[in-house]
């Protein structure tokens, strides 16, 4: 028995996946990934493809980026491993936290608290909104607002802000006092609106119903991505961001940004809040930190949070939080080093040039393939097609057209995520206008060889 052999005949047997179904995972084995290199994977039987998901939204820099990879060695062979809990820290955890405080201080945000990853920075800026509003007095402000179709990770409190009943249903009940207003969606939201500004104007008036409701008084926070990533790549208007932070602000709630996949470039501009030109009180950060590399996360935060616990001189100022690995040498090293790669490449440029191009021929996809309902983007390396059995009603595609379309888009040379009935991409940010124009073309084979499920 040859390694390929063994592989593929324990492919899912000893292993659940994540967001999949065990017997899907069985009757549908995953594909085997076993080398890539610059923005294209090589699976075990030699298929190349480039890799229109960006690994999970997160490889922005491509599989080959040598100075993160030469700085996890590096760091390995120094210092492995050290805890930054009370009382010790290491120096490369120092110099990050010092350069993040640079790159996002056009955001306001000021001071880092470390993480292992995404979910881990959503549990840790909800829980800090809540000791912040205790220290100041307000003890009675621990309920959360968000986002419908928003995701937030799967820790039980990102579950609980979560927008998507996938997420929630097997898992109920949640954490108590979390609260959702209407995302705005134009292609489909309860008040059957269609003006991207009128829409936003809507759901603001349900966010102020809901917070006179609730009382302001018994709010932390306020959490929502800049633009809605697993939910389908669903852009906001311009104005519907800085009416949140209006909001927020009058009514005394904490914005939390949650910039897992938006910040660091993938929008086309350095982080999510800035391309509403808003700042937020926290931000949540991972993903792109390390170009995926190393397990990794920073929750970032504003003047006004920090100096309401460093100001504190009682106990309630004490952060009773945190991981193991927050902070891990090895994971600060390629954070620097990814940090640095990210801004030398000026990945913004070429991410919103880019994005356009893939944004304008999806559209041209569109006019082409009935089955495409909808095409969401146009703010950087962030697009999804939705994909519909009848443009009229809107209604669903076929789970199995969907899956028929994304082997059909793989077989033709590129790796795309199909997440309910969207189709999404998130591509390395380095992505060149031919490997944008490749993309494009699987895609479009992919649609014409749709067929009919049964």
């Amino acid at each position: 028995m040859n390694a390929s052999n063994f592989l593929k005949e324990n492919n899912a047997q000893h292993m659940w996946h994540p967001m999949a179904h065990p017997k899907d995972s069985h009757d549908n084995p995953p594909k085997i990934i076993t080398s890539a290199q610059g923005v294209r994977i090589r699976d075990i039987d030699g298929h190349e493809a480039i890799d229109a998901v960006g690994g999970l939204w997160n490889v922005n820099l491509g599989f080959s980026a040598d100075p993160v990879k030469q700085a996890i060695t590096d760091q390995l062979a120094t210092l492995p491993y050290y805890s930054i809990f009370r009382g010790t820290t290491n120096d490369a955890a120092i110099e990050l936290s010092y350069e993040l405080a640079e790159f996002f201080a056009p955001d306001g945000m000021r001071t880092a608290f470390f993480t292992s990853g995404g979910s881990d920075s959503v549990e840790t800026a909800l829980r800090l909104a809540r000791q912040y509003h205790k220290i100041r007095g307000e003890a009675g402000r621990v309920k959360y607002l968000s986002l419908k179709k928003g995701y937030h990770g799967t820790h039980t409190a990102g579950a609980s802000v979560n927008g998507n009943a996938n997420f929630r249903a097997a898992y109920e009940p949640l954490l108590p006092g979390c609260f959702h207003i209407p995302a705005p969606y134009e292609y489909r939201n309860p008040f059957n609106e269609s003006d991207p500004l009128k829409l936003a104007q809507l759901c603001i008036a349900a966010l102020e119903d809901e917070i006179a409701f609730q009382g302001a008084s018994t709010i932390a926070a306020f959490i929502m991505e800049p633009i809605l990533g697993a939910g389908g790549v669903i852009v906001p208007h311009n104005s519907f961001m800085p009416m949140v932070r209006e909001v927020c602000t009058r009514h005394g709630i904490l914005l939390i940004s949650d910039e897992v996949i938006t910040a660091y470039g993938r929008t086309g501009a350095w982080s999510g809040s800035r391309l509403w030109g808003v700042q937020p009180d926290m931000m949540c950060t991972a993903k792109a930190i390390t170009n995926g590399y190393f397990p990794f996360g920073a929750v970032m935060l504003s003047n006004q949070v920090v100096d309401v616990f460093e100001s504190d001189t009682s106990a309630a100022g004490f952060i009773g939080h945190g991981y193991t690995y927050s902070g891990h040498p090895v994971g600060a090293a390629a954070a620097l080093a990814c940090l640095k790669e990210t801004i030398r490449l000026d990945v913004t440029t070429n991410a919103a040039a880019r994005g356009t191009q893939m944004f304008d021929g999806l559209e041209k996809l569109k006019m082409k393939h009935e089955l495409i309902g909808d095409v969401r983007g146009g703010h950087g390396l962030m697009s999804a097609i939705e994909l519909v059995s009848d443009r009229s009603t809107k209604a669903l595609v076929d789970k199995q057209i969907a899956g028929q379309i994304q082997d059909v888009i793989y077989n033709h040379g590129v790796m795309v995520r199909v997440s309910g009935p969207n189709l999404i991409l998130s591509p390395p940010l380095i992505v060149t206008e031919q490997d944008v124009s490749d993309i494009l073309h699987a895609i479009d084979a992919g649609l014409s060889d749709a067929k009919p499920a049964g």
